[in-house]
């Protein structure tokens, strides 16, 4: 039985604890053993896109230290796993922190891509009955390239029509600071992506990452659309069917 160690990030523990729970769900289905360490804390990503690199770096130390003898560290969130990745970078070449960085970044897991390419899984036994389509995130599509690994997670959901999105990759405005310093263009971009969404006729949009999802759940909320927008995870710990995590 494969021992993972559950990262919750920030966006997850204080606005979604829900996403954190299905997460582990369903990893347990899949047979593995999950462990949520103490003292997890951010894992540096905001300081260090801001340009704070030692900050960023301290942050890391901390992470490291929290996850040392973690087996597999999984985490329902592609730009945090990005991050954990990026590590490496943040030390000088040589350092015993660099090196610990190496090995952590490759035992680091976004959620998709560990039930599929780690442990060979794809159904989970869940149900769920709505028409839906998939939002891929910058962070987990274009930065870590998985793509093919959610799809195929929700191509074995019973009862689950997915349906065409166009620009399914395009942005969806949020981009972490991106959004809070050039609020105009974000809204822009946001508002396409829901003319997307809403064209295609689904009633829930699923992505793999929490900040699309505040971001565009928050959008449809304000604007009265009955379209809801789900983690994957969500989506796969339901096995009753209603539609309803």
């Amino acid at each position: 039985m494969p021992n993972i160690s559950l990262f919750i990030p920030c966006l997850v523990q204080d606005c979604f604890p829900e996403i954190g729970l299905a997460a582990a769900a369903v990893l347990a289905r899949a047979g593995a053993s999950v462990g949520v360490p103490e003292g997890q804390t951010c894992c540096g990503q905001f300081q260090y896109k801001r340009g704070f690199a030692s900050q960023a770096a301290q942050l890391a130390v901390h992470f490291m230290d929290v996850f040392e003898g973690a087996e597999a560290v999984v985490a329902p969130t592609g730009s945090c796993v990005k991050m954990v990745r990026n590590y490496p970078g943040l030390f000088p070449p040589g350092s015993p922190e660099r090196a610990r960085a190496k090995a952590l970044a490759a035992r680091t897991f976004e959620f998709c891509q560990y039930l599929v390419d780690e442990l060979g899984v794809t159904d989970l036994g869940a149900r769920f009955e709505a028409t839906a389509a998939y939002h891929d995130s910058c962070q987990v599509g274009r930065g870590l390239g998985i793509r093919t690994q959610p799809r195929a997670l929700l191509a074995a959901v019973q009862g689950l029509t997915m349906l065409p999105l166009a620009d399914e990759d395009r942005c969806c405005g949020f981009g972490g600071s991106f959004s809070m310093e050039f609020p105009e263009v974000s809204e822009a971009v946001l508002e396409d992506k829901v003319k997307s969404v809403l064209a295609s006729g689904a009633e829930v949009l699923v992505t793999a990452e929490p900040s699309c999802m505040m971001n565009l759940r928050g959008y449809f909320e304000r604007a009265g659309h009955p379209v809801r927008v789900l983690h994957i995870a969500q989506i796969l710990a339901e096995q009753g069917g209603e539609g309803r995590p």
